[in-house]
């Protein structure tokens, strides 16, 4: 684990995911954008 933490203020805007994007509302297929671990295997 790469020790990236998911801000929904910022979101993910490179990967598809839009500032104020609440963690609950990200897909399951989202990874991270650091090291590419999937969202399922974040805690």
């Amino acid at each position: 684990m790469c020790g990236y933490e998911y801000n929904p203020l910022n979101g993910d805007p490179d990967n598809g995911v839009p500032p104020g994007t609440p963690w609950e509302s990200i897909d399951n297929s989202w990874l991270c954008p650091d090291c590419q671990m999937p969202k399922t295997d974040f805690e």
